[in-house]
């Protein structure tokens, strides 16, 4: 895979002082919200601050838009947080390797109204087994919903994640893929024909082709991947989650190298570096797409930049 490695990227801070800011979103309307995992809030990002939308606790971590007034978070359900040099809270105790708190039962996907505030928790569990980290989320074409559960990690052992599928009338949660380690980021192609996830502990990008809503087709000669995908790229990062760009090019969250963007055939990379910080999500909006919102959660900052090409605009409910 050829890899270019660009100037570090320039940004401008949107908001500051979050605990751990993930899952950003971008509305029709401009504005900004994302979550706050160490908080177990949803804040609005406004020119004059920030603003609690609502506070679901445990441990939010995915957010998308389902109508302009509602949406869907990824509840991961809460970690052990550890205090490094400066005050920095990051998702685990060094100590143990471990990021599972005391007493965790599991993860869930709610629904949060934007205007209220209220919280609804809609699934907790797949076919009886229970949700251990539900990570990134995002809607199709059909209004079903695409998610990963991440897992959690103990000194010993990690959970198998996997990426699950919510069909548009919310019946139920459907495994499609498992196992996966540390699934994390989660998108669909441009016309919607392909799902990506980004693996955080192999640093793999993974790929199904669909059949339809929800229905992945097994690549050829892949028995050997018990899941069925097709790995695009094995990399020397640590992935966090994603974005698509308008061209079909993957824009990922690299923790501790900035944005990596892969071309959808695997045959090349791009990093756009942030250094001394942890670089988790991005999203695209603005009116020519090129509105770059970017979560960098060690220092607990909102940025925006402007990205080089148009990224893929998901409006709420899956429209594109």
């Amino acid at each position: 895979m050829k890899t270019t490695i660009h100037e570090p990227l320039t940004f401008e801070v949107l908001a500051e002082g979050l605990g751990f800011p993930e899952g950003p979103v971008i509305d029709d309307d401009g504005t900004v919200l994302v979550v706050d995992i160490d908080g177990g809030r949803v804040v609005r990002v406004a020119g004059d601050g920030t603003t609690d939308v609502a506070v679901p606790g445990g441990g939010p971590n995915g957010m998308a838009l389902e109508t302009p007034t509602t949406a869907m978070v990824a509840n991961n359900g809460g970690f052990l947080w550890t205090e490094v040099a400066g005050g920095v809270r990051i998702p685990i105790d060094h100590a143990t390797h471990t990021n599972e708190p005391p007493g965790f039962v599991g993860g869930w996907i709610e629904r949060v109204d934007l205007a209220t505030g209220e919280v609804t928790v809609l699934h907790r569990d797949c076919g009886g087994r229970p949700l251990r980290g539900p990570n990134d989320l995002v809607f199709d074409h059909a209004g079903g919903l695409w998610f990963t559960d991440h897992g959690k990690g103990r000194l010993g052992s990690v959970d198998r994640g996997g990426l699950y599928y919510v069909p548009p009338d919310g019946s139920e949660v459907r495994q499609v893929a498992f196992p996966l380690l540390g699934a994390n980021g989660v998108g669909l192609s441009p016309d919607g024909s392909r799902v990506y996830v980004a693996e955080t502990h192999t640093g793999r990008l993974w790929a199904w082709d669909l059949d339809g809503p929800g229905e992945v087709r097994p690549a050829a000669g892949s028995l050997a991947v018990r899941h069925g995908g097709v790995c695009l790229a094995a990399t020397p990062f640590s992935f966090d989650s994603l974005a698509v760009e308008a061209d079909g090019r993957i824009a990922i969250g690299a923790i501790a190298d900035g944005i990596v963007v892969i071309t959808p055939d695997g045959a090349e990379a791009e990093v756009h570096p942030i250094p001394g910080d942890v670089t988790t999500n991005i999203a695209f909006g603005g009116p020519d797409a090129r509105r770059a919102v970017i979560t960098l959660s060690r220092s607990g900052r909102v940025v925006e930049a402007v990205w080089p090409r148009a990224g893929l605009v998901v409006h709420p409910g899956g429209r594109r």
